[in-house]
């Protein structure tokens, strides 16, 4: 998933001449601490709600003063991972999406990544979940891939939690099986440690009432 398909809808950009009083209210009103200027396609820069309370006067035009984010930004063809990254290192609630040309095709809320973050992690599919603790250097995709077919299940998403100055680190797994014992005693076997595992009906479904809760938040 790249980022031109994670595009929202619902952002307009602010032109140069709009006020600092304005971009505020669409702020507040979109929820974000964030807006996109463009002119004519070119983007100027990311514009913040801390950087309109530094002016003197709200009735101002947002083109005259300096922004604090003129390169925050990123072009379509990159990752969802790169989104994130970003999106993460500089603390943004929304992140433009640029073409080659460096011209303003759109921008990600933090909205429809949740969205499309959920797919991601098959929340929304019926399954188990593992939790299996281990040392970097056993770590092997194949195999524990492998010990879950075995048991005529399959993998619908996985990601690792790695911990700084340690080789430890946990890979969670979900499952296309709400029943999970079977894998957990095939993994025993194989002298996997299981720090956890979940039902559908106790760790999916409070991850679901979480996101709900967060799209609710963000959809206000």
């Amino acid at each position: 998933m790249i980022a031109r398909q994670l595009i929202s809808e619902t952002i307009t950009p602010l032109s140069p001449s709009e006020t600092g009083a304005s971009a505020l209210g669409l702020m507040d009103e979109l929820r974000v601490s964030h807006m996109p200027i463009v002119k004519d396609k070119e983007f100027l820069g990311l514009i913040s709600d801390t950087d309109i309370l530094t002016y003197d006067n709200f009735a101002e035009p947002i083109g005259t003063h300096p922004l604090s984010l003129a390169n925050a930004y990123i072009f379509e063809n990159q990752h969802i991972y790169d989104v994130i990254r970003v999106i993460d290192a500089l603390k943004l609630t929304l992140l433009p999406v640029l073409d080659e040309s460096k011209h303003y095709l759109g921008s990600i809320t933090l909205f429809t990544l949740s969205h499309h973050l959920s797919n991601l992690m098959a929340l929304n599919n019926p399954g188990g979940i593992i939790i299996l603790e281990l040392n970097d250097k056993d770590y092997l995709l194949k195999e524990i891939a492998e010990i879950v077919e075995s048991n005529d299940a399959k993998v619908l998403g996985m990601y690792i939690t790695t911990f700084n100055d340690s080789t430890r680190m946990e890979v969670t797994l979900k499952v296309n099986k709400i029943d999970v014992g079977a894998i957990l005693q095939t993994f025993s076997r194989y002298n996997y440690t299981i720090k956890a595992s979940f039902s559908e009906d106790t760790y999916t479904d409070s991850l679901q009432e979480r996101y709900n809760s967060l799209m609710n938040y963000l959809n206000i």
